[in-house]
């Protein structure tokens, strides 16, 4: 068991659910948003970091207009292996529900400390990291920036997009488009099959 991804296995049964356990290599800067309908709806903002997925759950799901400040709740990290992963959690198990692939695609990291770049991993441990997203539905600059440090229900952060050209306060791609970007299907298509 990694160390890393300890309180992952925890939370799971290796023979009661479908989610992955590890065993990919990492193949750079990836990052996948995964819509989770779960005891409540949200999405999963996972950032391929040192070999895991870094991982925070956003309720009301990235905006594309600088304006939203999107709470983004820290939770464990994730293995490479579920950058892909769409299914479903059986009843009974931790997360239990459909999960699809909402985004996906590589990030370029645009952090800094007194102007100097510094790695992803220092960024987010000081609590604040920017990341230029090539998603299929999302692009650009995002800041993810930890507001409070976490006891019992996690940390909490705060998932802001950056003004840039990719900026629109009229779009709204969480309501209009709700589908999968690997395979076209939505979770209602996932309970119903």
């Amino acid at each position: 068991m990694s160390k890393k991804l300890s309180e992952y296995e925890k939370k799971r049964n290796r023979g009661a659910t479908p989610e992955p356990f590890g065993g990919k290599k990492g193949k750079g800067n990836r990052f996948v948003i995964q819509k989770h309908d779960a005891s409540s709806l949200h999405y999963d903002f996972r950032l391929e970091v040192d070999g895991v997925l870094k991982s925070w759950a956003v309720p009301k799901g990235p905006s594309t207009d600088p304006r939203d400040k999107r709470l983004a709740m820290a939770v464990e990290d994730h293995p490479l292996d579920y950058i892909d992963f769409e299914g479903v959690i059986p009843k009974g198990n931790y997360g239990a529900g459909t999960v699809i692939v909402w985004d996906a695609g590589t990030y370029e990291n645009l952090s800094t400390s007194d102007g100097e770049p510094i790695s992803i991993s220092e960024a987010l441990e000081s609590g604040h990291a920017i990341v230029s997203l090539h998603g299929q539905k999302l692009r650009g600059g995002y800041a993810i920036t930890r507001v409070k440090f976490g006891t019992g229900k996690g940390e909490k952060w705060l998932l802001v997009k950056k003004r840039d050209p990719e900026a629109d306060a009229r779009r709204k791609p969480v309501s209009t488009q709700p589908e999968s970007v690997l395979t076209g299907r939505t979770n209602e298509d996932l309970e119903e099959s």
